[in-house]
């Protein structure tokens, strides 16, 4: 294998990081609390890097960018919110702006610039621009249509309903100021929700009726980029942002709703940039924003394993993990041969 920067590049083009996916020292045994504290709150940590810019990003939503006539209704029980275009309206415009700032951003830098080459791009290739099984022949805007058409559309009337639910008083409601300590472990509560809603919808969407219809718009990008995260047919978008829905049984505040559509709006894109890290520029061999998406591009990849998120390691408990070395491929391969095998039999 030739070796590029940190990481190996072999002749088809394909670039593994050096140390591969498997589940954080907070699920390994024996126990050591200071690499589990490290992974949750250390640089780059599974608290304090993505996941928390998300929860930053979704505070400041609820503060200053959600319209004051929601936030009035739910802070007074006699104050009824009715649906009217003008707040779903702006909360549809900020959910895409946001959106917009994210995926757009990383793919200017990583691909429009190719800022950074491919370095540290799990493939050599880059994405379709005179492909058939794309709309307009074009992966990427495919891969756009589909975000604002639909993604932003489903993640902004499920917000919106849950906000009026909210607005009167039909669901359980949680103050920060009088359960500070609740709030914000409901907060880290939310990363963990996502995982675990994440897996299952995840694996149903791989079931051959429902893949047929929907979840097959997804897996066209093997290629994967910025916007190919949020690219999804309606139905699946339905499944994908009805984690929501848990807000409505569980006691939450307004913001953790928020946060929980949020982070399922926005957490796709950095796991679907295509590369593993992002440069400063394209000199410097010191990464930045250190992620580990290998975890997921294999799922693109090899399409039956890595359902979930390797931070809630439900793939390893449940037999679905792939981490990219020769043996799991060949037991993948064997596994698939056995399969074949078994329904080969049954015809």
């Amino acid at each position: 294998m030739e070796t590029k920067a940190w990481g190996n590049r072999d002749k088809a083009g394909e670039w593994q990081p050096p140390i591969l996916p498997d589940a954080p020292p907070l699920f390994r045994m024996p126990w050591r609390f200071k690499a589990a504290f490290n992974h949750l709150f250390g640089k780059d940590g599974y608290l304090s890097g993505w996941n928390l810019l998300y929860a930053l990003t979704a505070t400041v939503s609820w503060m200053y960018l959600t319209p004051a006539i929601v936030k009035n209704a739910i802070a007074k029980d006699d104050l009824a919110l009715a649906f009217q275009p003008g707040w779903i309206g702006l909360i549809y415009l900020r959910n895409a702006l946001l959106l917009l700032a994210l995926a757009g951003g990383a793919h200017l830098h990583l691909y429009m610039r190719k800022a950074q080459g491919t370095t540290y791009k799990y493939t050599d290739k880059w994405l379709a621009t005179h492909d058939k099984k794309f709309l307009f022949h074009n992966q990427t805007y495919d891969n756009v249509f589909w975000n604002f058409a639909s993604g932003v559309v489903i993640w902004t009337a499920f917000e919106a309903l849950t906000l009026w639910m909210y607005g009167n008083g039909r669901l359980p409601f949680v103050s920060f100021a009088r359960h500070p300590i609740y709030g914000v472990l409901m907060m880290v509560g939310v990363v963990y929700m996502r995982a675990i809603h994440f897996y299952w919808i995840h694996r149903i969407s791989h079931w051959r009726p429902l893949y047929n219809i929907s979840h097959y718009l997804h897996h066209k990008n093997v290629n994967i980029g910025p916007w190919s995260g949020l690219s999804m047919h309606p139905i699946e978008h339905l499944l994908y942002f009805s984690g929501i829905f848990l807000h409505w049984i569980i006691p939450s505040h307004p913001l953790h709703a928020m946060f929980h559509a949020m982070h399922a709006g926005l957490a796709p894109v950095p796991g679907h940039t295509g590369f593993h890290t992002l440069q400063a520029n394209a000199e410097e061999d010191v990464p930045m924003m250190s992620t580990d998406h290998y975890f997921h591009y294999l799922h693109h990849r090899y399409f039956t394993v890595n359902y979930g998120d390797i931070a809630f390691p439900l793939d390893k408990w449940l037999g679905t993990l792939m981490d990219g070395s020769a043996e799991s491929l060949e037991t993948l391969r064997k596994k698939r041969r056995a399969e074949a095998i078994r329904k080969k039999a049954k015809a």
